[in-house]
């Protein structure tokens, strides 16, 4: 008997990444139909700049080329999601900015409020993700404490 496993011909990592994604949709599709967040939840939202799709302006692209944290808390507006992604402003520096961010260019998801948290595969290339600095959009510090965290890693051996 072999403990090597066969490659799936069924790509359940891309399923489950897809569905993880599907509950930040969801979420945020729920905020836009209320008209905002209830009670204390605030949202940490982790993306790849250059992922197809993204749309930021060039300060944030130029100063974030790899990855940025937004969050969405007191200063947010225009928020809109759809099947694919979402849109909203958001303030940095006092300069006000509206940015489109695909779901698929979502690294990790974060509700410090009720310590909930996503974190989605890096898309292509197995790399961690480079250090980065945190956006500056009125951002509590997260309680990272690591609870109610789910992870998701389909590595494939080879």
């Amino acid at each position: 008997m072999s403990d090597d496993l066969p490659d799936s011909l069924i790509p359940y990592d891309e399923i489950v990444q897809e569905a993880l994604r599907a509950v930040v949709g969801r979420v945020l599709g729920e905020i836009e139909a209320s008209g905002g967040l209830p009670g204390s939840h605030h949202f940490y939202i982790t993306f790849k700049t250059a992922a197809p799709g993204v749309s930021i302006p060039k300060h944030l692209s130029e100063r974030f080329p790899d990855e940025m944290t937004i969050v969405l808390q007191n200063k947010f507006w225009d928020l809109k999601v759809d099947h694919s992604g979402f849109e909203v402003s958001l303030t940095f520096n006092q300069v006000p900015a509206q940015l489109v961010i695909p779901f698929s260019a979502i690294t990790a998801f974060v509700d410090p409020a009720v310590n909930f948290a996503l974190q989605f595969q890096v898309q292509g290339g197995g790399e961690e993700p480079e250090p980065h600095e945190e956006a500056e959009n009125d951002a509590p510090t997260p309680a990272e404490d690591g609870s109610n965290v789910v992870t998701v890693d389909f590595g494939k051996k080879k």
